[in-house]
């Protein structure tokens, strides 16, 4: 913006005051006339100046903008900053919390807004910018549009869902990564890897990540590496850029690569605000390489530092008890009854002291006598013929075995003639038995008994059972019985 014409207006309205300042400058005789007139110059300073920029730009009013949002961040505050652009030029701009809380959708970058709003500067840096108050989208560009119809298209296939991502290795023993050998970006991840897990190997698959034929060197180094068999788990990405420099990632081919892996990958690409395509296909996706790195050997270097964690929290503990020994030790020598022996007071504490040492003694001596008698015992079992010992003792369980069934066979041959001896006596005191010597069963039409002649009668039915069968009789005459 062309400030001059601003300034000359406030200058000459300051410099064509009336002449009575002037008059009044000639009144004294030690002033010129040039010092008259130098006197009469406004001095700006350039918060004025930056002031009457304000008011000018204020005086514009309320605007209606079109353009594409760009380098676009949401502050933790809640206020939005980006920059406004079109063919030609773009400004910067920001919309406060207080406006955009109600807005139905996110901004983004290289989305085509129409946004309300006025035109400030913003003085301690001097930059105008625009103070945006209510913001629509109006279209995306190509980039943008061609981002989010890839996006839903592989969404609809599922390429986005939970259950196809799997859990990342707990300890992996070699990592691939598919990213450009030259940049800083894997010099970043190896040096975070070699400080944090310095046993794990890396195999890197060079490749484009920008520029014509990058998308197909990335899902080719994708395959290649998930054809071998000693990769656990595989890092695909770069650094930040613009939507163009990161839209190797955001190919079909890139995606469909990162889907059909067998192998647990993680998609690395920017920054933390930057998402690809491949992020949401990926089984994880990282805010920064650097971030993968850790991620990747992270599980390690959080059991160290449990280990460490847990080091320090049984020394501070030994080291309290110590403490409260002592304070009671301090107070107790403080106390009245422990005046009229400060030396025996004293002894005591040496020899808890002494007692301290031994114990500490004690408990090495212990430890290097249990190691010792772990290597004899180590060398004496190395010394062992322990197939001759397997040996004899199975032929130990051999005798012991026929010993069993032997006296398992006596056992159960004297069961069975207990068990005939047992039956024999039953089938003498059986009804049955007595049946088979001769003797019958009779019975009335009631099924009771008949044990007299007189508990029948001429003419009734009776039912006889034998030894073999069974008879229906009827009586035909009756003798006795009585």
């Amino acid at each position: 913006m062309d400030i001059k014409p601003v300034v000359m207006k406030n200058t000459e309205r300051s410099l064509c005051r009336p002449s009575l300042r002037v008059t009044q400058c000639l009144v004294s005789p030690n002033l010129t006339l040039f010092d008259q007139l130098d006197d009469r110059r406004k001095i700006y300073t350039i918060f004025d100046i930056t002031a009457e920029i304000k008011r000018t730009l204020d005086d514009l009013g309320v605007l209606w903008v079109k353009g594409e949002i760009s380098n676009f961040k949401h502050h933790s505050s809640g206020h939005m900053y980006f920059s406004l652009k079109d063919a030609r030029a773009q400004i910067k701009a920001a919309c406060f919390r207080n406006s955009n809380m109600y807005l139905k959708f996110r901004p983004e970058d290289g989305m085509e807004v129409l946004v309300r709003g006025r035109v400030s500067v913003y003085e301690p840096r001097g930059d105008y910018q625009l103070l945006v108050e209510y913001i629509e989208p109006v279209g995306l560009g190509s980039l943008q549009k061609a981002f989010e119809q890839l996006r839903e298209k592989l969404r609809v296939e599922g390429l986005f869902d939970e259950s196809r991502k799997r859990p990342l290795p707990m300890l992996p023993r070699k990592v691939g990564m598919v990213t450009s050998p030259t940049g800083a970006v894997v010099r970043d991840m190896l040096r975070i890897l070699k400080r944090r897990n310095a046993t794990l190997d890396v195999l890197i698959y060079p490749a484009k990540v920008q520029g014509t034929g990058a998308a197909g060197e990335i899902a080719e180094g994708i395959r290649a590496l998930n054809a071998r068999d000693d990769i656990d788990v595989i890092i695909v990405g770069r650094g930040g850029g613009s939507m163009e420099d990161l839209w190797a990632f955001n190919e079909e081919i890139v995606a469909r690569a990162v889907a059909e892996t067998k192998i647990p990958i993680v998609s690395a690409v920017g920054h933390e605000t930057d998402f690809t395509i491949s992020d949401f296909v990926a089984d994880l996706r990282a805010s920064t390489p650097s971030h993968a790195a850790e991620l990747i050997s992270g599980v390690r270097e959080e059991m160290l530092m449990n280990v460490r964690a847990i080091e320090g929290r049984l020394g501070r503990a030994i080291r309290r008890q110590m403490d409260v020994c002592r304070l009671n030790l301090e107070r107790l020598l403080r106390n009245r009854a422990f005046t009229v022996a400060p030396n025996k007071i004293r002894e005591l504490a040496q020899r808890f002291d002494e007692a301290t040492l031994r114990m500490i003694h004690g408990m090495n001596s212990r430890m290097l006598d249990a190691r010792r008698r772990e290597r004899l015992l180590a060398a004496r079992l190395r010394s062992a013929d322990l197939r001759r010992l397997v040996a004899s003792k199975i032929d130990v369980l051999s005798g012991i075995h026929q010993n069993l069934v032997a006296a398992i066979r006596a056992v159960v041959h004297f069961r069975k003639s207990r068990f005939a001896v047992a039956i024999g006596k039953m089938d003498s005191l059986s009804p049955v038995g007595v049946l088979a010597r001769g003797f019958a069963i009779c019975q009335d039409g009631e099924g009771k008994i008949v044990s007299r002649a007189s508990d029948v009668h001429v003419g009734c039915g009776v039912h006889v059972r034998l030894a073999c069968g069974e008879l229906d009789c009827e009586v035909k005459a009756v003798t006795g019985g009585e």
